[in-house]
């Protein structure tokens, strides 16, 4: 792989526009209304909204539920795994995890085979919480795609799965 290839995009750019450092920078064309990163955004916006419309007196942030809907698949798993599983960082799902103990939608217990690791389990609380969660998701989820087609709802989650699919995935 040559060394311009190794560089950033904008700097590739930059080397092949001829532009020099004393010059004054070349103006880059980035429409903000085709950018990936811009429309996801908007969507998840979009999304969270729906949810919290849906999900009135749940008072679930989207992290939260996400944390709460995984546990509830899972069974009692650890707070690390937990993390991995829905995309969080240690500092988060810890965080995450607290607010739900508080709640009392979630128990701990240690780890009889480690007393330092942290095992997460699903209250009755928090199963009835998550099975009202999951009515709000799926209300979100089909408003926010009406306007597609059957197929083209298909095709954006599996696009979407896989732009966000991590190497271990």
């Amino acid at each position: 792989m040559s060394a311009s290839s190794q560089a950033p995009l904008w700097a590739q750019a930059e080397a092949e526009s001829g532009q020099a450092a004393n010059q004054p920078p070349v103006r880059v064309q980035y429409p903000l209304e085709s950018s990936a990163g811009h429309l996801l955004r908007r969507a998840l916006q979009r999304h969270q909204s729906l949810f919290q419309e849906c999900a009135v007196g749940l008072a679930l942030t989207a992290p939260q539920f996400a944390a709460l809907s995984k546990l509830a698949e899972l069974g009692a798993t650890t707070q690390n795994r937990l993390g991995r599983l829905v995309a969080m960082d240690p500092a988060t799902v810890q965080g995450v995890a607290r607010r739900l103990v508080l709640r009392g939608l979630v128990r701990t217990d240690k780890d009889p085979m480690d007393k330092r690791t942290l095992v997460l389990a699903i209250t009755a609380e928090g199963e009835r919480v998550v099975n009202e969660a999951r009515r709000a998701g799926a209300g979100a989820n089909a408003t926010l795609l009406s306007g597609l087609t059957p197929e083209e709802q298909q095709a954006l989650v599996g696009l979407l799965r896989k732009v966000t699919a991590t190497p271990e995935e």
